[in-house]
């Protein structure tokens, strides 16, 4: 018995002192991680600040952006841990609840920033063809029940991501026991096809079709309006999709390749999409430290002038350039708006009050043509 007790003790010494050595993909997912957050964090926290106490009027655009930068912040919340896992060599540490936990927070932080980015492209598309509708919808109730349906979705679809990963125990060849966070499908090849296939199509087809989609109207209706202004809310949009493709295609690119491997069972391509997954997991991670550094740069000509308050005046555009999409379009529009009546009714009357201060004067020198003048005016009025 002693003897069984001082083997266990011995065992759990040697697991303690034991590391694994640091691979090159390990290596090159550190330093990934430490830039993600050194940069990420502080640059979301100051957007966050910036919008809740600078920014006097939020924009549509500014409220989504303050949205995407507490996903952001939030998932980079997770580095920590991972560093440790990378660089520690002792494997996962914190239990099988915290690497389902975390893995789960970046699933969602993957849908909350596409879906984010799918309301501002609808938000611009809106904008130019529907003016008039994109002005009624645009409310605080019906921003904040969008909202709260964006982050709803992606709580729900990323529940299948806790079933997916697991903290499963093994034994190096000599003898030492570690945990490690890993996909875990039960042997199943039609749940690895699943997810990875779902990921993809719900986190990259379909998002990004829909931004392709009313991209493309917008540009199409600008260009034959000979609409030549470059706004900057719409660079800044256009930058944040760009740069989420960026960062997010290979990931999806190595979902498609892991499932052609399972379906053909090539245990050559499945070994491919397993090498290359460690990597473009943290260059998808670093997706939500770069935003920031696109406001710095969208925001560069503020700096000057506004400093620590550039952000602010960087949304404060994105606000008066909504409103001057909406005008441009509604004078587009308006032979064949069915607000046309109420429009030429305020004109009328603009222009019925403006005759009265002109021609008071006239009036009371040309006693006969009062009648007539006053009669002309009140017919201006009533229509």
């Amino acid at each position: 018995m002693a003897s069984n007790i001082t083997a266990t003790t011995s065992q759990q010494a040697s697991s303690a002192s034991f590391s694994l050595p640091i691979s090159v993909s390990a290596q090159v997912g550190i330093v990934i991680l430490t830039l993600a957050l050194v940069l990420g964090l502080p640059g979301n926290l100051f957007v966050v600040w910036s919008v809740f106490c600078r920014v006097k009027k939020r924009s549509v655009t500014c409220l989504l952006v303050l949205n995407l930068a507490v996903a952001d912040a939030f998932v980079l919340l997770s580095a920590p841990l991972f560093l440790r896992y990378l660089a520690g060599g002792r494997g996962w540490e914190f239990g099988s609840a915290a690497c389902k936990l975390v893995h789960y927070l970046s699933s969602v932080n993957m849908y909350v920033s596409i879906f984010l980015i799918c309301l501002m492209s609808m938000d611009r598309w809106l904008a130019v063809t529907r003016p008039f509708l994109s002005q009624r919808m645009r409310t605080k109730r019906s921003l904040l029940g969008l909202l709260l349906g964006v982050w709803a979705m992606a709580f729900i679809l990323s529940l299948p991501m806790p079933f997916y990963r697991s903290n499963l125990r093994k034994t190096l060849p000599n003898n030492i026991t570690l945990n490690f966070c890993i996909p875990y499908h039960w042997n199943s090849v039609g749940h690895q096809v699943f997810q990875y296939l779902f990921e993809t199509i719900m986190g990259c087809l379909v998002p990004f079709s829909l931004i392709n989609t009313c991209y493309s109207s917008v540009i199409c209706r600008l260009q034959s309006a000979k609409f030549q202004r470059r706004e900057q809310g719409t660079r800044l949009i256009l930058l944040i999709i760009c740069t989420f493709a960026v960062f997010w295609l290979p990931y999806h690119i190595i979902n498609i390749i892991e499932v052609a491997g399972l379906l053909q069972d090539s245990k050559s391509v499945i070994k491919a999409a397993h090498t290359a997954r460690p990597n473009v997991t943290a260059f998808a991670y670093f997706s939500s430290a770069i935003n920031p550094i696109l406001y710095v740069f969208a925001g560069s000509s503020h700096i000057r002038q506004a400093g620590l308050g550039f952000m602010a005046k960087l949304f404060e555009a994105t606000n008066s350039e909504s409103r001057s999409t909406s005008t441009f379009s509604r004078g587009r529009h308006s032979s064949s708006s069915p607000d046309e009546s109420s429009v030429l009714h305020t004109l009328s009357v603009k222009v019925g009050r403006s005759i009265k201060g002109k021609n008071k004067e006239r009036i009371n020198s040309v006693p006969g043509r009062e009648a007539v003048t006053l009669a002309s005016v009140e017919q201006l009025e009533e229509h």
